[in-house]
């Protein structure tokens, strides 16, 4: 709050120097060469996507089981989202699925880290050198995560980040865009800001004016100071803040890992870090007499808050309509997606608050269970 005060009493509250102050400490924490400040996780994707040529000739896999945004920018490029499916025990894209579903056509690859767990990013990796395709990884829930000891931001083409106000870290809204790559960082950069050579900041600060050329036809998905002045004291509790996620994390895992009635989240390896960024249960609803959207509305009587984490993306209606999509597609993320459960989980919480949801998780299913 204090840092707000004084960007707004600085007299400069654009894109400046708390922006690359900000760029410069996340570029740090995740140890990428490069990081480019955004105002949002989709800019960033969509920035990757532009950067690499991505066209209407091309296709692009990514997972049905995600936000929207993930394949709204593959349509924003006139190229074809191809979905495979996920996963079963951690809802990540599986890629067996991506290698099958290569064509003459395929361009890149957009993994999801799911919930924060990461993606098998060496076996993905591996298929995408094998067919020269590109990989950009969505990274929007996975700030913390790690692969086999590699932090998730430094293992592929690009990767993006999301400081939405519901993530680990939050500039209420933002993101980051990583890459080691020195001729797309710069290329993403300038995008980022109509495609012109110098932003506001560096045009008219104390070191005189300088006229700006425009590069390319950009976009307006610049970070301002204002956000990353809300972000800059978060990076260092990042690691502080995730313990306290964890110790929830089992808190739950303790109270219903022997309730038949819902499944908890899947261990992760020794060599990878989960981020921890949302907790699910998935609902076991043969043995309930309602359904998930039912459950959530009976949290929510209890006064818990409640979250669905996805409905498959090939059900929406404009993928629907668009491709032809129907139910029974990609199974494994239909079966998440209608059964998944996401939990209050925040370092803000007190330890009776986690409390307080699970006795009222138990008390829906001691009242629901057939």
């Amino acid at each position: 709050i204090n840092e707000v005060v004084k960007t707004i009493k600085s007299g400069w509250i654009g894109t400046g120097p708390k922006t690359h102050l900000f760029e410069e400490k996340i570029r740090k924490y995740i140890g990428s060469k490069f990081a480019i400040a955004l105002n949002s996780c989709t800019a960033g994707l969509h920035l990757a996507l532009d950067v690499i040529g991505v066209s209407d000739k091309d296709e692009v896999i990514t997972t049905p089981l995600t936000f929207p945004s993930t394949a709204n920018v593959i349509i924003h490029h006139h190229a074809k989202p191809v979905f495979v499916d996920v996963e079963l025990t951690t809802g990540n894209i599986d890629p067996l699925a991506i290698e099958k579903a290569i064509t003459k056509k395929t361009k890149a690859i957009i993994p999801v880290h799911l919930y924060g767990r990461p993606c098998n990013m060496e076996l993905i990796n591996k298929i995408a050198k094998k067919y020269k395709l590109f990989v950009i990884e969505d990274a929007a829930h996975a700030l913390e995560a790690k692969f086999k000891e590699k932090k998730i931001g430094t293992i592929s083409d690009f990767t993006a980040f999301s400081f939405y106000v519901t993530k680990n870290l939050t500039t209420a809204e933002g993101g980051m865009l990583t890459t080691n790559n020195a001729k797309w960082a710069n290329e993403a950069r300038i995008r980022s800001l109509h495609g012109i050579s110098k932003d506001a900041w560096k045009r008219y600060s104390s070191s005189g004016f300088t006229p700006y050329e425009t590069f390319y036809p950009g976009y307006k998905y610049n970070m301002i100071d204002l956000q990353a002045s809300l972000g800059l004291h978060q990076v260092d509790k990042i690691w502080q803040l995730l313990k306290t996620r964890e110790k929830y994390w089992r808190l739950y895992n303790d109270a219903f890992k022997d309730i038949k009635e819902v499944q908890i989240p899947a261990e992760t390896q020794k060599n990878i870090k989960h981020a921890r960024h949302l907790y699910t249960l998935l609902l076991n609803i043969n043995r309930l007499k309602i359904g998930r959207n039912h459950f959530i509305d009976a949290l929510k009587a209890e006064n818990i808050g409640a979250g669905i984490h996805f409905t498959a993306l090939h059900l929406h209606k404009f993928y629907r309509e668009k491709f032809g999509f129907k139910k029974g597609t990609f199974l494994n993320a239909e079966y998440i997606g209608e059964r998944t459960v996401s939990l209050p989980l925040s370092p803000l919480l007190t330890q009776q608050d986690i409390n307080d949801v699970i006795e009222a998780v138990r008390k829906i299913i001691t009242y629901y269970k057939k």
